[in-house]
């Protein structure tokens, strides 16, 4: 098992390139399933975990998955060669569920093991389950598998109980083959999802992304391969701004883009931080002392949940009383007993702070955080336990005094591409060891 040796002290500064996104590549990889005909992605995160899972994911099914010379990814699955997902990706990530639409589309049966993912609190697979069940398909649970099977999806009315990104992507890409119109109220809405809808359409799908998170999605006959740049992560260039205001420094995120991104942009101006939008990406720098803030997590156009870790670490640094309010998952706080260790001063509570009272009030769960800054960090021997944590406990490192041993880098290191290189382009001391 492999480690990272941080030592930290010093302001981040100079310039780094931020990936394409995580949270869009995978699920055109399994949109591109739905067509016999093959697709390009241009700006593909290739040496990312996540998108190295799904490659082996659906090349198991018999897609074929190529990098062409300039860097693009050729995707192509003329035929399924099986209806049936291993079970060795259940506990990898949730991509397996999102394969039901095209195997019940092209295979007329689907056989996918529950998926897992990072334990940030529930993810629920209902909403996905019951959403395919109203389109006319038939499945049953048994064991560590769903079992899935259709004579022809048909189009529905779906109202989501929350807006949720991952059943909203499962709903569109088994709509664009269904029979009839597929209508999704209160759908998420992120950028993510747009892109999502842009690539479909480019196959020859017919959706409409309509007022007050409605989703209109007219069936068609057949689909055909396209060709689609994916944007750049949104989330990977806010983690990097709250590490360059927070350790002082300064630091130019090349395509990072200001449309996706301006819910947390005003929330850094107010915070203190500041930033200059340029032509081919922002300069992100510390401008003064940082002041406490009050925020809340949630959907899109709000502020993004993969934001609040960073932020929260930002806030270690600020003068006063800071608070966060975590209304998307409930458990996602787990990575703060690391940041206490390293010296942060972070209450957490299971009351609804700072905003109002959320789904999760009458849980046992503490999902409001209160931030004491700022503090100083020192280095530890730190576990990181899921994604976004492990990026947290990186950049705490690089600001702590002294040195830090950062085992479990494998969370990390599937959503964000060439991470160790980025952290040394900006003068982070990093070093990888066997643990």
């Amino acid at each position: 098992m492999q480690a990272f040796r941080i030592t930290g002290g010093k302001p981040l500064h100079g310039k780094i390139r931020i990936s394409g996104t995580k949270n869009l590549i995978s699920k055109l990889m399994v949109a591109s399933t739905l067509s016999e005909s093959e697709s390009v992605f241009t700006n593909a995160p290739f040496r990312l975990g996540e998108t190295e899972i799904t490659t082996d994911i659906i090349q198991s099914l018999g897609t074929i998955v190529r990098e062409s010379e300039d860097g693009t990814m050729l995707v192509h699955t003329p035929e399924f060669a099986t209806s049936q997902v291993p079970e060795r990706f259940a506990l990898m990530n949730r991509i397996p569920i999102l394969l039901i639409g095209p195997l019940l589309h092209r295979t007329g049966k689907a056989d996918v093991p529950i998926p897992g993912g990072d334990k940030i609190g529930a993810r629920p697979v209902n909403f996905h389950i019951n959403a395919l069940k109203k389109m006319g398909a038939q499945i049953e649970h048994e064991g560590h598998y769903y079992h899935c099977n259709s004579d022809g999806l048909k189009g529905a009315k779906i109202d989501l109980p929350f807006p949720s990104v991952g059943a909203t992507e499962n709903i569109i890409i088994s709509a664009t083959l269904a029979h009839g119109t597929t209508i999704i109220d209160n759908a998420a809405v992120e950028p993510e999802i747009t892109e999502l809808v842009k690539y479909l359409q480019k196959m020859g799908a017919i959706i409409s992304i309509e007022t007050n998170r409605r989703i209109v999605i007219e069936g068609v006959d057949s689909l055909h391969g396209a060709e689609h740049h994916i944007m750049p992560d949104r989330i990977e260039a806010a983690s990097f701004a709250c590490a360059a205001v927070a350790s002082k420094g300064d630091v130019y995120i090349e395509d990072a883009e200001q449309s996706a991104m301006l819910t947390f942009l005003n929330n850094l101006r107010r915070a203190g931080g500041d930033f200059d939008v340029l032509d081919g990406g922002i300069r992100f720098y510390y401008k003064g002392k940082l002041k406490a803030t009050a925020i809340e997590t949630d959907v899109h156009p709000g502020f993004m949940t993969d934001w609040q870790q960073p932020w929260v670490l930002m806030m270690t640094q600020a003068e006063g009383l800071s608070v966060v309010h975590e209304t998307v998952y409930e458990n996602r706080f787990g990575y703060v007993s690391e940041l206490r260790k390293m010296g942060a001063h972070i209450e957490l509570y299971n009351s609804c702070l700072g905003g109002a009272e959320c789904r999760f009030t009458t849980l046992a769960n503490p999902h409001s955080a209160v931030i004491f800054g700022p503090s100083k960090l020192k280095g530890a021997n730190i576990n990181i336990p899921d994604l976004r944590a492990g990026f947290v406990y990186l950049i705490a490192a690089a600001l702590a005094e002294g040195e830090s041993t950062i085992t479990g880098i494998h969370h990390v290191e599937r959503g964000y591409e060439h991470i160790e290189k980025k952290l040394r382009d900006l003068g982070v001391m990093i070093e990888r060891i066997e643990a």
